[in-house]
């Protein structure tokens, strides 16, 4: 499904090697392979939603990931800003938002890698969840996600209940 959303635009790849992994995956492990790719002067931005964010002191080895990545925050319209969530954070998360926080995007081009970018989400009410409980009821998915995906998961009769 992902290669479908992403097809006609060669801006994206699809990169499987999470999915054909058999031992545990990392998020690490993943960006030193990219990084080791890429080489170490591309910049490299792992997308994160501010939820998962707020967690990232729980990941593997999540202090090495600022040396391989530079971390994009995504905000929901509406919600909490990162800025105040990060009061009631993990104390090493904090002091690294703190260190790392970039006052712009511009940041992102001007190194490969260590800093915390936060930018807001388009107002948009779409969720993964939202998708999956609709196709269970039934209910029309369209203008949700790219065609190509609507009918890849009506003809498939994903997410229907049984």
């Amino acid at each position: 499904m992902v290669r479908l959303a992403l097809n006609g635009r060669p801006d994206f790849f699809v990169d499987e090697r999470e999915v054909m992994r058999t031992d545990p995956c990392y998020t690490v492990d993943t960006l030193s392979e990219l990084r080791a790719e890429l080489g170490a002067q591309r910049p490299l931005c792992l997308i994160l939603g501010g939820d998962a964010f707020l967690q990232l002191h729980t990941w593997h080895e999540w202090k090495r990931l600022f040396g391989l990545a530079h971390i994009v925050v995504l905000q929901r319209a509406g919600g909490l800003p990162l800025g105040n969530a990060m009061n009631h954070a993990d104390a090493a998360l904090q002091a690294e938002y703190r260190a790392r926080l970039a006052p712009s995007s511009l940041a992102l081009h001007e190194a490969p890698a260590g800093t915390i970018c936060v930018a807001d989400m388009p107002a948009l009410e779409i969720s993964a969840s939202d998708i999956r409980r609709r196709c269970a009821a039934g209910k029309n998915i369209r203008y949700l996600l790219p065609d190509s995906v609507a009918d890849y998961i009506n003809s498939h009769e994903l997410y229907r209940t049984c």
